[in-house]
């Protein structure tokens, strides 16, 4: 199962639109996944003791630990991803163990276009998560209203999903060898 976790608590957020669309990408392949959405959880802030005991906290967890590649869509603020996201990977911290993730950003400009680099390296680095190189980057040029208007980022959508599922199939495939 892959798992796409939307982190944008905003409702009108265009990093949700994202997640959407590789959402959509999966399912058009007929590929088994799981939509998750922060904004319709009542994750607790993480607090290093209470939290992880809470129910969404379990369910959250439990939902990365199950899931084979994981795409993250996250909106950009102050060069970096939200804050929803950090949260989100606090709390379900070893669950993200040798996983394969993939980004999803949406942010004003061009200026941030790295700021996955720093999620990106506390996964490695703390989960030893394999990140795929590969990450959309969108900016609101490429929406018109709810959807996304630029065929470019769509193919990037496309591209991002593809190797998600190559990689973490040729993973599974070299474990059960």
């Amino acid at each position: 199962m892959y798992l796409v976790i939307s982190t944008s608590l905003n409702p009108d957020s265009r990093s949700r639109i994202l997640a959407q669309a590789a959402a959509d990408s999966l399912s058009k392949r007929d590929i088994e996944f799981e939509f998750m959405d922060l904004a319709e959880m009542k994750l607790p802030p993480c607090d290093g003791a209470t939290c992880y005991g809470q129910p969404e906290s379990i369910r959250l967890t439990e939902t990365v630990s199950n899931a084979r590649g994981i795409l993250i869509a996250s909106p950009i603020y102050n060069y970096d991803l939200s804050a929803s996201a950090k949260n989100m990977i606090e709390i379900s911290g070893k669950a993200w163990t040798d996983k394969v993730v993939g980004f999803l950003c949406a942010a004003g400009g061009q200026g941030s276009f790295m700021a996955p680099m720093q999620m990106a390296n506390s996964l490695m680095l703390d989960f030893r998560s394999l990140i795929l190189p590969r990450f959309v980057y969108a900016t609101g040029d490429s929406f018109s209203g709810n959807q996304i208007a630029d065929t470019d980022c769509d193919s990037r959508i496309t591209e991002l999903v593809t190797q998600l599922v190559t990689v973490t199939q040729a993973l599974n495939e070299q474990a059960s060898a």
